[in-house]
């Protein structure tokens, strides 16, 4: 797979490397400086070859030091923005199209965050292109406050009394709806998000898109989504569920507000329609319910480049779950707190606050909207109540802004005796990551689980999780018990005859199935943050629990095993759930600096 392709919209991935590379030579900003260079000419002064994996930290700094000169002039707006299509498409970085639309919907919001931005081109370059670029610290080392409360004795959790009452958690991540997945369309086409009515027709070496899904740089049908709705309503009841985001498509350059809002509202109103008024959904938001994708503006920026579109559709849709204070810091930021029972309460972070592709953190990367502190102060309450705490959100935390993610971890170490379960989505597959003492690095404390994604994007199985949590009864530590993961096989569903439907051979039934429970796959007899650590010590040993691990992580739809280069950087993705880890775990390990191949594929 064409991983430019797939990562290209997905802003950092894609917007950053054509915006701040391609392009930037070719601004005619001083012609007594540049004169009548043609683009390649331009880019040749660079030495930069067609082919996007030659970005490097030199250039990247020469663009920004372009653009900071060019960008002192609003009268230069135009050229830069035009500058990016056109570099897009004489790079063949995507058909012309496609290069048109995304530069005309991100070039307006992205320049005017450069222009508001103070960052050196150094820091910029680390931002958009890695910590080998620079360092990210004009506002580093920035720091949350806790509270002068000393933290309490920690007691190791252990397995509840056989019988005690679980509940049963449904949980939902990147569903990634294709209003436009039009079934027999290629599923191989030239755009980064194929089987679509503008995909043309397969050729003769490859399938059309099935009536499920499909096995390729594609998202879901409508019909998909709600057979899926309709199963787990039939597989409850649910004591709750958590819905960690990503509703749109792939097809991040033709995204309108309106769009946007509609599928946020066909699916919200979706999912309470077959699970009924009397189970709550706990939402999350995505990086992709914005557009342009990943802009979430701090709520510091206000007007029509404000988030307030998207938040106060959310909190209306979402009312029907969630109570008025609860909605209230959604219209704000987009995150919330709210008690599920007594004794749980849970918190919803919006992590595209920690996201390297949120362009806007250019402007100012402090705590945005004051959200970690938020958290600490809710953490604290809780302790001092004696609630347990979930949090929930999109981004894994170890995926995040090196400052945001050592500071989130801070928070995750003192508060460990509140904190008793993380959940998040974003890289489709199915992974997890651990938190240890900062003091030594050798005790785990914590454990985030990363579900599966519902769409097939890229090459996978649509599916679920369901989590058995530790019930409500006194003194439960509300701990993950267990966890499932159910999937749709498309090769099945996908060929059996249809009458209804003369295009497909597809299942008019199909059935989502369980491809695992994880204390049985994996031998646990509990999955607390020790259980987890001792397995990936398994890993290490036992190759077999390993590639078991590997075929389960891709829901039961992977073609070769994952040895030597690619096991080690699994391994240290599972260890390292702050930023700075995984990249010290890769530098150790003689992987570079850059995050594990995998991870950078399927983030998006």
């Amino acid at each position: 797979m064409n991983t430019f392709k797939v990562s290209f919209f997905g802003f950092s991935c894609l917007f950053v490397t054509v915006t701040l590379i391609h392009f930037g030579s070719s601004i005619p900003l001083q012609e007594k400086n540049f004169g009548q260079l043609s683009f390649v000419e331009q880019l040749g002064r660079f030495g930069v070859r067609f082919n996007w994996r030659n970005l490097t930290c030199p250039v990247c700094k020469t663009v920004f030091t372009i653009l900071d000169i060019a960008l002192l002039s609003d009268t230069n707006k135009e050229r830069v923005a035009h500058a990016v299509g056109e570099a897009c498409t004489r790079l063949h970085l995507a058909d012309e199209h496609v290069c048109r639309e995304i530069t005309e919907l991100f070039s307006d919001d992205f320049i005017t965050t450069l222009q508001q931005s103070i960052l050196w081109p150094t820091e910029a370059c680390a931002v958009l292109v890695g910590p080998s670029c620079g360092r990210f610290d004009i506002y580093a080392p920035w720091n949350v406050t806790l509270p002068a409360v000393a933290k309490p004795p920690i007691t190791p959790p252990t397995p509840p009394i056989p019988g005690s009452p679980q509940s049963r958690v449904l949980f939902l991540t990147d569903i990634h709806w294709d209003r436009e997945y039009a079934e027999g369309s290629s599923a191989d086409c030239k755009d980064p998000l194929c089987c679509r009515n503008s995909s043309g027709l397969p050729s003769w070496k490859h399938h059309g898109a099935g009536y499920w899904g499909t096995y390729s740089k594609c998202d879901l049908p409508l019909r998909t989504v709600e057979n899926l709705m309709e199963n787990v309503a039939k597989d409850g009841p649910w004591d709750w569920v958590y819905w960690t985001g990503d509703i749109p498509a792939h097809n991040v350059w033709s995204q309108t507000r309106a769009q946007q809002l509609i599928e946020l509202t066909t699916i919200s109103r979706l999912i309470h329609k077959h699970l009924g008024p009397n189970v709550i959904v706990y939402p999350a938001v995505g990086n992709h319910e914005s557009t342009p994708v990943n802009s979430f503006p701090p709520p510091f920026i206000h007007g029509n480049r404000s988030s307030h579109w998207l938040y106060d559709t959310m909190a209306e849709e979402w009312a029907v779950w969630l109570p008025p204070q609860a909605l209230h810091t959604i219209r704000r930021a987009g995150f919330y707190t709210v008690q599920i029972q007594p004794g749980l309460r849970l918190v919803s972070l919006n992590m595209n606050f920690c996201a390297r592709e949120n362009y806007w953190l250019m402007v100012n990367s402090t705590d945005p909207a004051d959200q970690l502190q938020w958290l600490v102060h809710i953490l604290q309450e809780s302790e001092n109540k004696g609630e347990k705490v979930h949090i929930i959100g999109h981004i894994p935390p170890g995926l995040c802004l090196a400052s945001w993610s050592w500071n989130y971890y801070h928070i995750v170490n003192r508060y460990e005796g509140t904190i008793t379960g993380q959940f998040f989505g974003h890289t489709h597959i199915d992974e997890f990551q651990m938190f240890y003492d900062e003091e030594t690095m050798t005790r785990p404390l914590g454990v985030s689980y990363i579900a599966p994604s519902v769409t097939t994007f890229v090459n996978l199985n649509p599916g679920y999780r369901v989590y058995y949590v530790d019930g409500n009864y006194p003194d439960s530590s509300r701990f993950v018990l267990d966890h499932e993961t159910y999937i749709l096989n498309l090769t099945e569903a996908n060929n059996r005859p249809n009458p209804a439907s003369p295009l497909s051979a597809a299942d008019p039934n199909p059935k989502w199935t369980l491809l695992y429970r994880a204390s049985k796959a994996y031998g646990l007899t509990s999955l607390f943050p020790s259980d987890w650590h001792g397995l990936i010590q398994t890993f290490l040993q036992d190759d077999r629990y390993f590639q078991t691990y590997w075929y389960l992580m891709h829901k039961g739809h992977v073609s070769e095993p994952c040895k030597d280069t690619c096991k080690t950087a699994n391994i240290c993705f599972l260890r390292s759930s702050r930023y700075q880890e995984l990249v010290q775990c890769n530098i150790l390990k003689g992987l570079g600096h850059k995050k594990p191949a995998y991870v950078r594929k399927t983030m998006c």
